[in-house]
């Protein structure tokens, strides 16, 4: 990714005006080094491991606010530690992979990671990722009843009256295809897998399967998206799954980090 990528601009806790704390766990000094620099011109404290075993200690000793988690590692691999860190933290986990593969970027979100960055990156695709993953994190999340807004209130989602509108106008949407909308809204920003989707909205429906996913993806883009071949909410993660993206520049269509 190039460096037009946007800047994180500042990490900090506002209330306490405390650098927030991240983690990195990696075996390549110089790949530690260039995290280091670069979290670190955007007011972050980092804190390096060159292991899993020094990450696991480190993790309970300073407390991060997040963790960026290499996989390729000898003795523990960034898939046992993300799930050692699951059974006792809710950290938000950045994994990152020379693999790129489906199975490899599945098998980290499903022990519990929330984002991946596949090597080489830019140090300002890794600063935007931080600031986003933060961001998520420390938003409230909504009343589950509550009406959900995105787009600058574009797209309203009513949960109780189990309603869509799109730019004042109701939406026809069926109950899977409400369903699938709003479980997604729920997890904005997060990558959700096509599996995780398939067993929290098709869980009922013992004769549908995965490929009911992209089926419903597809159809659910038509009524929601001005262009359903350049969507703007329901974003594909090619070979994972989807991600939903809960504002963009409506000047120009572009994606918000």
């Amino acid at each position: 990714m190039g460096p037009d990528f946007a800047k994180a601009k500042v990490g900090l806790i506002n209330e306490e005006n405390v650098a927030e704390k991240i983690l990195a766990v990696d075996d390549d000094p110089f790949l530690l080094q260039l995290i280091e620099k670069s979290l670190t011109k955007d007011h972050y404290e980092v804190i390096v491991a060159s292991n899993g075993q020094e990450g696991l200690r480190l993790l309970a000793e300073t407390k991060p606010h997040l963790v960026i988690l290499d996989i390729m590692m000898p003795y523990l691999d960034g898939w046992e530690i993300c799930s050692r860190i699951r059974r006792i933290s809710t950290v938000p986990i950045i994994m990152l992979t020379a693999l790129g593969t489906q199975d490899d970027i599945v098998r980290g979100l499903r022990a519990g990671a929330d984002d991946y960055l596949v090597k080489p990156f830019h140090p300002d695709e890794l600063s935007a990722r931080v600031s986003a993953v933060l961001r998520r994190v420390a938003m409230p999340a909504p009343p589950e009843t509550a009406p959900l807004r995105f787009g600058g209130g574009e797209l309203i989602i009513d949960p109780t009256q189990r309603l869509v509108t799109l730019d004042g106008q109701p939406v026809d949407l069926t109950r899977t295809e409400f369903d699938l909308l709003l479980f997604m809204a729920h997890r904005p920003g997060r990558i959700l897998t096509t599996e995780l989707i398939f067993e929290n909205v098709w869980s009922y429906d013992a004769e549908a399967n995965a490929e009911n996913v992209k089926w419903y993806v597809w159809r659910l883009r038509k009524k929601i998206e001005k262009n359903s071949r350049s969507p703007q909410y329901i974003i594909t993660e090619r070979g994972v799954g989807y991600r939903f993206v809960p504002n963009y520049n409506l000047k120009d269509g572009t994606k918000a980090s």
